[in-house]
């Protein structure tokens, strides 16, 4: 396995041919744009771009000034020497070294500067000679996808994925500059929903005052970005989708600020101020008549008013079936200390299916409803959450489909079948398998095989979605290490639940 490059909150910065084969001018501009990323405290690399000019241009198209970018490409060389010392001046400035290279013969080049990413540009991105060589140096690589369809794409992933190479993929649309309404982001959500592990990017070429777009890119899932950068003089012009400086230092602002207001991509606590809020707009439970210690709360038995005082229940706590702790007079407020009961077996049952199926949402697995399902909980279901798994059966014929799907941090114990063999694939999430003692980890889309006979167990830390493809099952042919488990009755460690709708919209889902 080649070491990985974190690509996140990655600033590409771009000199392109902006340095005018002008060595002074190109140290300028390193300088000023080391300065302003230092400032904003992220994290930035600078870009060249090479090409063997003498083998890269046709012999017979070499004076071709009529031409626009041999014309550039010409006027605009700079000595490979001259690029070495830039780099250096960019290691010391604190960015990382990059560079795109245009032929093989660049890539070799790349390697003997010891620069840090390749850079494969968008008109490279299907240049296979290209692709195989960059391959091949064990770099980083970011490559731009504008004007590859789907399918090619695909390929591309396929293929990169195949070398075992470290990359990431940028939306970018080769307009230069590039209108607002032609900058079709949602390119990126699609991009990130389709290759999921793979860290998607934009190469931009808006007009660059614009710093909405980066706002959006960022909220749609782009997490590095690549603008052409360069510094108007009175010698040189700058073109209208390269960066000066200043605009660099206001792009960077809005992602931050982007960044801060689409907060963190898991749920987070509420803040203090958040729930007093939200607590002074709810409804307390009050008594409708007097009640008696230990009498049982029925829904006639209270009624929900504002405001919730100090120590009262709110309305979404209370369930029918409570029982009061204290002796109550009419219009009481109901203590909270009611809601802190072990809640029932029934409602622990609803508890789990509801995460079960917001893992299965998130993985975006659909089951069939005629599905049977059981809470497997091998030392009771309330140590569910330690022991068990929740297990679906598709089918079950003469071949069968289960998916098991395990919470964060459950453990599966020792045990082996006498009939069924089972082949494990895990679709989302994390599991070590040990069977026979070995371990095995496997990441997604990995498969094992657990011939009949043979002991595992299995374990996940964040949860895990594992398909069980297998000979038909048998409720009998369960068979575990722990004589706790195997003296217990197959119905006392199942909880059996009825297909799937129907158990969400039936009177018990509360």
């Amino acid at each position: 396995m080649r070491n990985r490059f974190n690509f996140s909150d990655l600033f590409i910065y771009d000199l392109a041919n902006n340095h005018q084969g002008d060595f002074e001018h190109a140290s300028n501009i390193v300088r000023q744009i080391a300065d302003v990323n230092r400032a904003a405290g992220v994290r930035g690399a600078l870009k060249f771009q090479f090409r063997q000019l003498d083998s890269f241009i046709h012999p017979a198209f070499k004076s071709r000034m009529d031409l626009k970018y041999i014309k550039r490409f010409t006027e605009t060389r700079l000595s490979f020497s001259d690029f070495a010392s830039l780099a250096k001046l960019i290691r010391e400035s604190g960015l990382h070294t990059m560079c795109t290279p245009f032929d093989e013969e660049s890539v070799d080049i790349i390697c003997d500067m010891g620069l840090d990413i390749i850079k494969v540009a968008s008109c490279s991105a299907d240049d296979r000679p290209l692709l195989e060589k960059i391959a091949r140096v064990n770099k980083p690589v970011v490559v731009s996808t504008a004007g590859l369809r789907l399918e090619e794409i695909d390929w591309l992933v396929n293929f990169l994925e195949s070398e075992d190479v470290n990359f990431a993929l940028m939306h970018c649309v080769a307009e230069y500059p590039t209108p607002d309404e032609r900058l079709q982001l949602n390119q990126i959500r699609q991009m990130v929903q389709r290759y999921a592990r793979i860290p998607i990017g934009w190469s931009t070429h808006e007009n660059q005052d614009n710093v909405n777009a980066v706002q959006l890119a960022y909220a749609l899932g782009a997490r590095l970005f690549e603008r052409h950068v360069g510094l108007k003089t009175k010698k040189y012009a700058l073109n209208d989708y390269s960066s000066t400086p200043c605009q660099i230092e206001k792009w960077l602002g809005a992602y931050k600020s982007a960044k801060a207001m689409a907060g963190a991509s898991e749920r987070v606590p509420s803040s203090p101020l958040e729930r007093s809020t939200l607590h002074e707009l709810k409804r307390g439970v009050y008594v409708r008549r007097p009640l008696a210690k230990g009498e049982v709360l029925t829904r006639e038995d209270v009624f929900f008013a504002m405001p919730v005082q100090d120590g009262q229940m709110c309305s979404g706590q209370f369930r029918p079936g409570m029982k009061a702790d204290r002796c109550y007079a009419m219009h009481d407020p109901v203590a909270n200390v009611l809601s802190n009961e072990d809640p029932a077996e029934e409602q622990l049952v609803y508890q789990i299916m509801l995460q079960v199926r917001g893992m299965l949402n998130r993985a975006n697995i659909n089951i069939n409803e005629d599905a049977e399902i059981e809470i497997s909980h091998h030392y009771s279901l309330r140590r569910f959450r330690e022991f068990g798994a929740v297990i679906i059966t598709c089918i079950n014929r003469k071949y069968a489909k289960k998916l098991v799907i395990q919470l964060p941090r459950q453990k599966h114990p020792y045990h082996f079948h006498k009939q069924k063999e089972e082949t494990f694939q895990l679709l989302n999430g994390d599991i070590e398998i040990v069977k026979d003692g070995m371990k095995t980890e496997l990441d997604p889309g990995d498969t094992f095989l657990v011939e009949p006979g043979a002991w595992h167990k299995f374990h996940t830390l964040r949860g895990a979605i594992i398909e069980e493809v297998s000979t038909t099952h048998y409720n009998n042919d369960s068979f575990y290490e722990d004589p706790t488990i195997a003296c217990m009755p197959r119905e006392q460690r199942k909880t059996f639940v009825p297909n799937w709708r129907a158990y969400f919209h039936s009177k018990h889902a509360i």
